[in-house]
């Protein structure tokens, strides 16, 4: 089940129901299963946050080596050299875009992760208040 993370992390977060390798799946199980699930989640997110800092660093470090070759063909003076420069100007450019489009990425999946969290905290504690649930009620 391997896949990007912009890609994975809105499915990945989601609350399990069922079997899986936390607690057998029961919502009945109270605090100890949002404990581990919360564990899991945690842990999954920065995993995840991890592997998309690794992915944007590589690029960053990629851009690194094409603008120190973009120097030495500047220095260089040769027609042929500063030729190349364009294709490597445009690559960095390129990188630029896909960094950009990477932290965007990492930070609506972020957002998302944290409204999903938010909105499963509210429901526990919405469930568990009996004075929250009754005024609720009540101006039904």
């Amino acid at each position: 089940m391997e896949s990007t993370a912009d890609e994975a992390l809105p499915n990945r977060y989601r609350r399990r129901t069922g079997p899986g390798p936390t607690v057998g799946g029961d919502k009945e199980l109270g605090k100890e299963r949002s404990k581990d699930d919360d564990d899991d989640c945690d842990k999954e997110v920065w995993d995840t946050l991890s592997g998309c800092f690794r992915r944007v660093q590589s690029v960053l470090d990629h851009n690194r080596v094409l603008i120190q070759q973009v120097n030495e063909n500047h220095q260089s003076k040769t027609p042929d050299n500063l030729a190349k420069n364009v294709a490597l100007i445009q690559e960095i450019n390129g990188n630029i875009s896909k960094v950009m489009s990477m932290y965007s990425d990492m930070s609506v999946n972020f957002s998302g992760i944290v409204q999903q969290r938010r909105a499963i905290g509210d429901s526990k504690s919405g469930s568990s208040s009996d004075g929250d649930d009754k005024g609720k009620s009540e101006g039904s």
